[in-house]
C-alpha cells in the first residue's frame, strides 16, 4: 500500500466512513489544524528538558489523535463511529488538564501581562503550540456554530489546553 492513493489530486480528501469532501470543507480544516497542533506539540516535547512536561504532552498528543478521528467524522456518522469502538474526547480528559492547571498555578509561577515568547527554545515552542492551538479552537469553534460538532467537550478541552500550554510556557521560562 502507498502513501499517494491519488485520490486527493482533484481537491477533495475522505473523512469516516468513505464521505468526499473538500479539501477546504470546514471539517477538514478544523482536524488540520488539531493535526499541527499535534506537530507542535511534538516539536515542544523533543525540545523539553523535564519529563513533566514530555510525559504530559504525550497524553495530550494521543488526546489530539482522537479528536482527529472524532472531527473527521460527520455528524450523522458519530454514532457509527462510537458503535465501531472509536473514542471521543470525554470529561475526563478535560479535567486532567484543569489539574494540570491547578497544579501549575499552585507553584506560584511569576508573569507580568503578557509574555514574549522566546526566552527559552522550549518555552517558545510551547508557545508557538498554544497559538496554534487557539487557531484550532477557532476552526473548531466554527463547526459547533454550524451545528457540525456534536461533543461539546471538544471546544472545552481545546480552551484549557491553551491554557496548559501557557502555563507550561511560562513554567520552563521560571527555570
Amino acid at each position: 500500500m502507498s502513501i499517494s492513493t491519488r485520490t486527493g489530486d482533484a481537491g477533495t480528501t475522505g473523512l469516516m466512513y468513505n464521505r468526499r469532501v473538500s479539501k477546504t470543507h470546514p471539517r477538514v480544516e478544523a482536524y488540520g489544524c488539531v493535526d499541527e497542533l499535534n506537530t507542535a506539540l511534538g516539536v515542544a516535547r523533543a525540545a523539553a528538558a523535564s519529563d513533566f512536561i514530555r510525559q504530559h504532552l504525550l497524553r495530550i498528543q494521543k488526546d489530539l489523535v482522537l479528536l482527529m478521528g472524532e472531527l473527521a467524522t460527520a455528524v450523522e456518522d458519530l454514532p457509527r463511529y462510537r458503535g465501531d469502538g472509536f473514542s471521543v474526547l470525554t470529561p475526563g480528559q478535560t479535567a486532567h488538564l484543569d489539574r494540570l492547571v491547578s497544579e501549575l498555578e499552585a507553584q506560584q509561577i511569576t508573569f507580568d501581562g503578557w509574555a514574549t515568547p522566546g526566552a527559552a527554545p522550549a518555552a517558545a515552542a510551547l508557545d508557538v503550540a498554544r497559538t496554534t492551538c487557539r487557531r484550532a479552537e477557532r476552526r473548531v469553534c466554527g463547526l459547533h456554530e454550524a451545528r457540525e460538532l456534536s461533543n461539546p467537550e471538544t471546544l472545552v478541552y481545546l480552551n484549557r489546553l491553551s491554557d496548559v500550554l501557557w502555563l507550561l510556557a511560562r513554567w520552563v521560562e521560571s527555570r
